[in-house]
């Protein structure tokens, strides 16, 4: 009898790690551009232009909305890992930056990757800010008093609009 309790202990342990380990999803995932490198060296400054661009890589993920008289396309692909519900993570990342002058020709082309990825942690749910802490009841009940009298009719009014 000990062997058959060995054998059923020993089979609900792998069924409970089967059943752990699926569980556990893997999430792979591509979001944005997809990049063709073959397309991407086909542009060339000096060669290129707005048109011609946007029929070799398509529409950019966004446009530059800070240059001063040149414009910029910039084509982004990331692709991210997931385990189960833990906060994705970049695994790999592709920005492709074409710079115009104000002509519409192509200057420059840059591609960059996951090195210039910065992780930025925000402070929390509330944003910080500057001027008094006030909690909720003195939101809602300190300006009693403060205000001319009730119905504003021959009680001094304030001090912006004395009566």
């Amino acid at each position: 009898m000990p062997s058959m309790f060995t054998r059923l202990g020993t089979a609900t342990i792998a069924l409970t790690v089967l059943v752990t380990a699926g569980g556990c999803t893997r999430i792979r995932d591509h979001k944005g551009y997809v990049v063709d490198s073959t397309l991407v060296d086909t542009v060339q400054p000096g060669i290129d232009n707005k048109d011609s661009v946007a029929k070799t890589l398509g529409r950019p993920s966004f446009t530059g909305q800070f240059d001063r008289g040149a414009q910029s396309w910039y084509y982004v692909s990331r692709d991210t890992r997931q385990l189960a519900f833990a906060n994705p993570r970049a695994v790999g990342q592709t920005t492709l930056a074409v710079r115009f002058d104000a002509s519409g020709n192509v200057v420059a082309v840059d591609k960059s990757g996951l090195e210039r990825v910065v992780n930025i942690s925000p402070n929390g749910d509330k944003t910080p800010t500057l001027g008094r802490d006030r909690g909720f009841f003195s939101e809602l009940f300190g300006n009693i008093g403060r205000v001319g009298g009730v119905g504003g009719m021959g009680s001094g009014g304030t001090t912006d609009n004395p009566q």
